[in-house]
């Protein structure tokens, strides 16, 4: 078995077949893999924030669902990935903090897994599976050569999508 290709947080990763790509610890977060079946070209990106947008000078494009989908796309067809093959598993976006209020912004992780819902949809790529909320975090691996997503959460069955 190849090695793990660690992703950290707000950061992106791509590969062939056999790698596997890791993130530890999605809360809020959430780890969207892309994996085009045929060239066996994967990527995953452990985006942050919703929208790149918001925000000036954006310097890690890794960091938003819309910014960080956009330039993983890319990086896979540098490696022979086909765009219309491409399907999306995604995983977290979890609500870490148990909230009284109603206030939005500590939604983030619902927002996140919007906006990557949203930014797939326009980008015409399915999510096949998806492993995300409630209240928990994640950590997953990504196997190019199969594309299963395992997911692993203190105290849960492993579990893959």
């Amino acid at each position: 078995m190849s090695g793990m290709i660690k992703v950290g947080m707000g950061d992106l990763k791509v590969c062939k077949t056999p790698g596997v790509l890791t993130t530890l610890g999605l809360g809020s977060c959430v780890g969207v893999a892309l994996y085009d079946p045929v060239s066996k070209v994967s990527g995953l990106l452990h985006c942050m924030l919703p929208d790149s947008t918001q925000f000036k000078n954006v310097t890690n494009v890794a960091k938003y669902a819309d910014s960080g989908l956009i330039e993983l796309i890319s990086q896979m067809e540098k490696l022979g990935a086909n765009k219309t093959r491409m399907v999306a598993k995604i995983a977290g976006g979890a609500q870490m903090f148990a909230s009284k209020s109603h206030n939005d912004t500590l939604k983030v992780g619902e927002r996140n897994v919007m906006a990557v819902k949203m930014k797939l949809s326009e980008m015409q790529i399915r999510i096949i599976a998806e492993d995300t909320g409630l209240n928990f975090g994640r950590t997953v691996e990504f196997y190019s050569e199969t594309g299963k997503y395992k997911i692993k959460a203190v105290g849960k069955p492993e579990k893959i999508i």
